[in-house]
């Protein structure tokens, strides 16, 4: 039977949770334990999948279909393990859930009540697999006083007294700010956070404080003293260079260790932290720099890309370099020429989207990177922009466009080169779709098949010609157009089992220029590039030594 890991927040949100909980699983796999991590957020929305990306960050997707806060993206890098839909739940599913129930009938008619039917709803949640694994860390969204957050501690409370004694145990992340005026840290803070979580019930055994300064000796007595916690369970949590030193540095203040007295598990086996030192030696001794360009349309929100960010920094790690990735809003290049923008940087990646809005741009991109002989890696819209580019200027297909511009703007004016995806192979059925569908939920997601070309550049790349990867869209490029673009050298290199569906495309007379309808971001790991984003960055490199 699974122990129990409660991450929860105080005093401010955004201070690390998700890294603190992905870290930390890192650290108890490098003593051997097996882990899953798991995600309780607070919001109202089924899942993030309908929120934008200014909102909550990018929507990671799992294997098997679902659409997860960031966080797990955190947790499938640094421990490796594939998320599932049991991994993550918000309280607009848990309330969905109770009140399908009811109309069911399965309550026997009784009255629905916060206690105990959505907490009893939350611990049947937490339950699910607890027998697969060592440790189950779940962490809660947002921060403990948040009115909608109150029924997932009041879950864990009670999920932690049915467990026998010493199986669960709550780890408490708080803020230590730096007052300048009077050069201290202040612990008041602190202080009531743990006394709004023991008010509910809840007694931290672990704190971890973050800070931008070093935390004296006599501030963390303080804190012990006053929030019950042993002396050897305040960690300190300092800002880091890079989110991959975390399992060192946390291994450093001690943090597997208090976790591990925590359950009393002594003598603990020793850790292995060999992955994580390499990943280090890679990062802070590289060889060179590559510059990438991102032309995307949520650029002022880096978590939008997040996960493309890290790709970029795995596949650096790979070749051994640096790479500097710069943010470019598409909408700059409706209004301007891309060369002046794009011309020292050494690759072009256009990411996926949603909307007409900086399309344009995008599509000028992929021209810029084809016609100059760029390194160009195109993911879902971004292929879909290279795809359209190629049809206008090479095919001749003089107003190609995207079916999505179209129904957004209410009237026909694109010749859909891209279309809405109506029905797709799923397993052994057939799914279909139709435009007035609800939005959340019904996109092509998830973990597809794809069968590569002999020959082709993506066949080199992945070492084989049957991948699987993972998407989410609800557009695709149509089959119609391919005679007619392969004519043009727009290879269609990688399609589904059926051959219905173009999952990639390829420029033949090009050093690399490369589209998928997937997302292969979302399996890349910092102790395992993804092959794609590994190579991208390779013709980076090549680039970058010919100028």
């Amino acid at each position: 039977m699974a122990r129990y890991i409660f991450i929860t927040g105080g005093v401010v949100s955004s201070l690390g949770k998700g890294l603190a909980s992905a870290a930390l699983g890192a650290l108890l796999q490098a003593r051997g334990f097996s882990v899953r991590l798991r995600k309780l957020d607070p919001y109202l929305n089924v899942d993030p999948g309908t929120m934008s990306p200014f909102e909550h960050g990018e929507v990671f997707v799992t294997d098997d279909g679902a659409e997860t806060d960031l966080d797990l993206g955190h947790y499938e890098r640094f421990t490796g393990v594939s998320a599932r839909k049991t991994d993550s739940v918000s309280s607009g599913r848990i309330y969905s859930n109770v009140l399908e129930k009811e109309r069911r009938g399965e309550y026997l008619g009784k009255t629905i009540q916060v206690i105990p039917h959505v907490t009893n709803e939350i611990k049947d949640f937490l339950s699910v697999g607890e027998e697969e694994v060592d440790f189950m860390l779940c962490e809660i969204g947002g921060t403990v006083g948040d009115i909608e957050g109150l029924p997932f501690f009041e879950a864990i409370r009670q999920f932690s007294q049915d467990k026998p004694r010493g199986q669960c145990i709550f780890v408490h992340l708080t803020l230590l700010p730096y007052v300048t005026a009077s050069g201290e840290l202040k612990t008041k803070p602190t202080q009531h956070s743990v006394k709004e979580l023991r008010a509910i019930g809840i007694a931290p055994d672990v704190l971890l404080l973050r800070s931008e300064h070093p935390i004296p000796a006599k501030e963390r007595e303080k804190i012990s003293l006053f929030c019950n916690v042993r002396k050897e369970a305040v960690i300190a949590a300092p800002d880091l260079a890079t989110i991959y030193e975390a399992p060192l540095a946390y291994h450093r203040e001690g943090f597997d260790q208090a976790v591990l007295d925590a359950f009393g598990i002594s003598p603990a086996p020793r850790p292995n932290l060999d992955r994580w030192e390499d990943v280090m030696d890679r990062l802070v001794n590289a060889e060179g720099e590559v510059r990438v360009a991102i032309v995307g349309k949520y650029t002022q929100l880096g978590d939008a890309y997040k996960s493309i960010a890290e790709a970029l920094t795995h596949g650096g790690m790979a070749n051994r370099v640096r790479v500097r990735a710069e943010w470019i809003d598409a909408e700059i290049f409706e209004r301007e020429d891309p060369g002046p923008w794009l011309e020292g940087f050494h690759a072009i990646l256009v990411p996926g989207g949603f909307g007409e809005r900086g399309t344009e741009g995008k599509i000028r991109a992929a021209q810029f990177a084809r016609t100059r002989k760029i390194p160009y890696l195109g993911i879902c819209l971004g292929m879909q922009m290279a795809v359209i580019e190629a049809a206008r200027n090479l095919a001749g297909v003089a107003n190609a466009g995207s079916e999505e511009f179209d129904h957004e703007a209410g009237v026909k004016r694109f010749t859909p080169v891209v279309y809405h995806l109506k029905e797709w192979v799923q397993g052994n059925h057939r799914v279909e779709r139709k435009l007035t569908d609800d939005k959340g939920g019904t996109m092509r997601l998830g973990a597809y098949t794809a069968v590569l070309a002999e020959g082709s550049n993506v066949a080199r790349i992945y070492g084989g010609t049957t991948i699987e990867e993972r998407h989410r869209h609800r557009y695709e490029v149509d089959i119609e157009y391919r005679d007619k673009l392969e004519e043009c050298g727009l290879w269609f290199s990688g399609m589904s089992p059926d051959n219905r569906l173009p999952e990639i495309v390829e420029v033949k007379d090009h050093p690399w220029f490369i589209g998928v309808q997937f997302h292969p971001e979302l399996k890349s790991k910092p102790f395992a590039p993804h092959p794609l984003f590994a190579d991208f960055v390779r013709a980076a490199v090549e680039v970058s030594r010919l100028v």
